[in-house]
């Protein structure tokens, strides 16, 4: 059921144009009213060219004009009736190019606006990375730790399949997972010797405090910042919960623990010598279904592999 939700998510927009076409298609049946049926194509072409791009939308366009052509030739009276025939041609013609010219327009100005919103995301993406690396300048042991997790991150996002706009909220995510760092005290980040309870809950409160000072930036960054919080909730957790509590856990919180969790074995730290990857590895698949969700373990040893297999 939760793949079938996760595909009607990921291709909404192409289930919604299918969806209208056919009952475009149907209607060019029923409906003995030619003009209403010319309107109605308009409806699956402006959805098409609006959601998906200028090309999806001259193909249902086409397609629209296919359609009614086939339509006429086999129910002609309905569609010339007793009228002149150059008539009834130069309405079909004349309805034929505005679709098309609907289409043509709506997808370019679609595609416009995707590439001046992809310019913007990569502008917001290069100043976080740009906030991530000055934060971690300062400590040897955890320099690049961030950029290498929002990479991480990334390629298991990928990997799963997830819609673009979720990929580039978990990129983000993982260059700023532990921002609220910032405001815990530098001895206890870099205390060689373990923990005291004390020091721990102040170390643990870092996603929270992490999560306050996303949202004082606004609307811009709400879909990071139940990642933020999220990303050390323990995946059993999760089950032993109430399916209400689940559902705040976020997927990019999940792969985001996993990324960071790597990230931060195959890394030296003041009080140890980091494994090595195949070693962490191995660590994060023994825990699949205990501390990480198994899906994102198989995602995460497929983004592995293929990184062994390129060296």
């Amino acid at each position: 059921m939760e793949r079938v939700k996760q595909f009607i998510m990921q291709h909404f927009e192409e289930i919604l144009v299918a969806i209208i076409f056919v009952v475009a298609f149907v209607g060019t049946y029923l409906i003995e009213e030619v003009s209403l049926i010319f309107n109605f194509y308009y409806l699956p072409v402006l959805v098409a060219s609006y959601f998906l791009g200028r090309r999806i939308g001259i193909l249902v366009a086409l397609l629209s004009i296919l359609d009614v052509l086939i339509c006429a030739m086999i129910f002609p009276n309905r569609f010339f009736g007793d009228r002149l025939l150059w008539h009834s041609i130069m309405k079909l013609s004349s309805w034929s190019v505005f679709l098309f010219l609907a289409s043509v327009t709506v997808g370019t100005l679609y595609e416009q606006n995707e590439r001046r919103l992809s310019d913007l995301k990569n502008a917001y993406i290069g100043i976080i990375e740009i906030l991530a690396k000055y934060l971690e300048s300062t400590d040897r042991y955890t320099k690049g730790h961030s950029v290498r997790v929002s990479e991480m991150a990334m390629e298991i996002a990928i990997a799963m399949e997830l819609p673009r706009s979720q990929v580039d909220n978990i990129r983000a995510a993982g260059l700023l997972h532990d921002i609220g760092k910032i405001e815990i005290s530098a001895d206890v980040l870099g205390k060689a010797a373990a923990l005291t309870s004390e020091e721990k809950a102040l170390m643990d409160s870092h996603t929270v405090k992490g999560a306050y000072i996303l949202s004082s930036v606004g609307g811009v960054l709400k879909e990071v910042v139940p990642i933020v919080i999220a990303h050390h909730k323990y995946f059993m957790d999760t089950i032993d919960s109430s399916e209400s509590e689940v559902k705040k856990v976020p997927l990019g919180a999940r792969i985001v623990a996993v990324a960071d969790s790597f990230d931060a074995m195959v890394t030296d730290r003041p009080y140890r010598k980091g494994m090595q990857p195949w070693q962490a590895m191995e660590e994060i698949v023994a825990k699949a279904g205990k501390q990480f969700d198994p899906e994102v373990v198989t995602a995460f040893k497929r983004v592995i592999s293929q990184k062994v297999e390129r060296e």
